[in-house]
């Protein structure tokens, strides 16, 4: 019988691993997506929507489609699903890794002001600008609704759920972006200051560059760090390596 791969998905990584593992043949592979993004595009292999009901709906899950290695490549932020994922792998002897893109790296004239979650980001905003562009997702915008004097500019794939700001504009797009786009988009809104994650990967790096270029402070939320134990690669070829595949 092939082996069974189980990817958590909803990355592009996750999306170029279950394609190189298909392409390899012998490999059964199934993309596990949260089912937040109403459209997500074609994948190889097999695809399940929804959650799993937990650290323990994932085991049983593992166990009832006898999966033989289990990959995380869920956004840098899903901290509850890789807890859930390392800890599933813990109770069934799944081997496990997690796939995750490097994050960012400050270079000369960045104004980057780290902070460890939203709501930290909210309290340092007041002192850095009243017109914000803000590329967080669109969940968690409750932490900035006690600012009423901030006007924000939201930018989110699909629309942002409540509650948000009380002086909020939202702009749906999806990158990959480019620096004149983004430095055109900072100037036309006026903004002042840039709060995102840092989620890593080139397809949004753009908007920090135009706030290098353009002088302006970017408050940059901090990924959390991943289970104690875990095993972490930075891109599909480790992936593959650690599975055991990149020879083929």
């Amino acid at each position: 019988m092939s082996p069974h791969v189980l990817i958590l998905g909803g990355t592009t990584e996750a999306r170029e691993l279950a394609a190189a593992l298909v392409a390899r043949g012998g490999v059964r592979v199934t993309s596990s997506l949260a089912g937040r993004v109403s459209r997500p595009g074609a994948l190889a292999g097999d695809v399940r929507i929804g959650g799993f009901g937990g650290a323990e709906g994932l085991a049983d899950w593992l166990r009832e489609h006898r999966v033989d290695a289990l990959v995380d490549a869920t956004h840098p932020f899903a901290g509850t699903i890789t807890a859930n994922a390392a800890r599933a792998a813990e109770a069934t002897g799944v081997p496990s890794l997690v796939l995750r893109r490097p994050g960012w790296t400050s270079v000369p004239g960045d104004r980057w002001h780290p902070v460890p979650s939203l709501s930290a980001a909210a309290d340092v905003l007041p002192g850095l600008g009243r017109r914000v562009l803000l590329t967080t997702g669109r969940l968690g915008l409750s932490a900035f609704a006690r600012l009423p004097g901030v006007h924000f500019v939201v930018r989110s794939v699909e629309a942002p759920e409540p509650p948000m700001p009380p002086h909020t504009e939202v702009l749906l797009a999806k990158g990959p972006f480019t620096v004149d786009g983004e430095t055109a988009l900072l100037r036309e809104h006026r903004i002042d200051v840039l709060v995102t994650k840092d989620s890593g990967g080139a397809a949004t790096a753009p908007k920090l560059t135009a706030a290098r270029r353009l002088a302006l402070p970017v408050v940059l939320v901090t990924r959390p760090a991943p289970p104690p134990g875990v095993r972490v690669v930075p891109d599909v070829a480790g992936a593959l390596d650690l599975l055991g595949l990149s020879g083929s």
